[in-house]
């Protein structure tokens, strides 16, 4: 993977630093004083007087991104005017994302242009709409960085960004330059400046761009704690990392995740761990949440939208529409040069109906209809998933 100079190194941690005092982001917009509908009330600092005092914040992380031609048929009979609405697809989960104080999503998939044409597995290029929607949803950020980010080449990041940008939602992961690849998505909630960075474990044989190395973020161990150093350097209170890696339809984390999760949570400066938050994406199924190291990894949520859903044997596997919303309260640091500390770990399990063509809480969904053996066995299955590496003994709970 290319490596930057020291010049292009120190460009870039200067240019971190100005981007985390202003807490502006790729999404090239600041965020409005005060973000309805979220309760807490994910807050700037005013212009003029004192800074409020820092307070707790909740952050939730969703799985994978994937329209495939059956989602994309069903966003587009939703727009009935030939164009496409991704908004009833997530309708169920829209008071979760946007009643948290920031929000963030993996977006797998690249965008095609404005007319299509789109496609689905195995090559995808999606409908630029799913951006604003999202958006509508309620997320902040998303991840970018994953095996199908080159699908369409440079054009295909470049569209996606755009769009992005367009909609308000900002990213990571991938770049259409130098300089915005090598930023972070930057966010704010309750007083903390928090950096969002995101890697990919390959981009499915595809090579970088002629001329542009830092197109897509690769995971390398010692790029992701170089990197968390610098954004925590430049005045990042809390950095998150997502992680596109994993093996596909493997309930069991493989030994990347696990050596990759120790070394990265294992990291520190001055006594300090160099990164807050581990989230995980691309195994399509659920995966477990594990306390290591004092810092909390999500292995893998699960698809958040996806179709019908086919494992390595080519059997339909209803594992692929299950997933989970991670929500995590952070609370201010007990101490000047503290972190800010995860008070409380939570799960949501999510549900894809194929049939229906919507995303659901399983909980809700189970109070309206307690008798759907299929949520119920569903919700199990997830619990199991989340839960079976010991968890719960670290203050996991399953919510709604």
């Amino acid at each position: 993977m290319h490596q930057p100079t020291q010049r292009t190194r120190l460009g870039a941690a200067a240019a971190l630093a100005l981007l985390l005092a202003a807490t502006t982001g790729c999404g090239g917009e600041q965020r409005p004083a005060v973000r309805q509908p979220h309760p807490q009330g994910a807050q700037r600092t005013p212009a003029s007087g004192p800074a409020p005092a820092a307070h707790s914040f909740t952050l939730v992380a969703t799985g994978d991104v994937l329209p495939h031609d059956s989602t994309i048929q069903r966003a587009k009979s939703d727009a009935q005017d030939g164009s496409y609405d991704f908004r009833p697809m997530l309708a169920g989960v829209k008071p979760i994302i946007s009643r948290a104080d920031l929000a963030i999503c993996h977006m797998e998939t690249v965008y095609g242009e404005d007319e299509g044409p789109f496609t689905g597995y195995p090559a995808f290029t999606s409908p630029p709409q799913v951006a604003a929607e999202l958006k509508d949803a309620g997320y902040d950020s998303c991840s970018t960085a994953s095996n199908h980010t080159l699908d369409d080449g440079a054009d295909g990041i470049a569209r996606t960004l755009k769009a992005f940008d367009k909609a308000g939602l900002k990213h990571t992961g991938s770049g259409r330059t130098a300089e915005e690849s090598a930023r972070p998505a930057l966010l704010s909630a309750g007083g903390a400046k928090v950096a969002q960075l995101a890697y990919t474990y390959d981009t499915n044989g595809y090579p970088m761009p002629d001329g542009q190395p830092w197109a897509v973020h690769l995971i390398d161990q010692k790029k992701i704690i170089a990197d968390s150093r610098a954004a925590r350097a430049a005045g990042a209170d809390v950095v998150v990392v997502s992680l596109h890696w994993g093996t596909e339809w493997q309930t069991d984390p493989d030994e990347q995740q696990l050596t990759l999760g120790k070394a990265l949570t294992a990291s520190k400066t001055n006594g300090r761990p160099d990164i807050d938050l581990v989230l995980g994406t691309h195994a399509h199924i659920p995966q477990a949440y594990e306390k290591v190291n004092g810092t909390w990894i999500v292995y893998g949520e699960g698809d958040q939208i996806a179709g019908e859903m086919f494992n390595d044997t080519g059997a339909r596997d209803d594992r692929g529409n299950m997933s989970s919303i991670a929500r995590f309260t952070f609370a201010p640091p007990v101490r000047p040069g503290a972190r800010w500390e995860v008070s409380k770990a939570e799960f949501v399990p999510q549900w894809i109906d194929v049939d229906r063509g919507r995303v659901m809480s399983l909980p809700d969904a189970l109070t309206k209809s307690p008798g759907r053996e299929d949520y119920t066995e569903a919700q199990d299955h997830i619990r199991e998933a989340v839960l079976g590496r010991g968890a719960a003994k670290d203050g996991l709970t399953m919510s709604r």
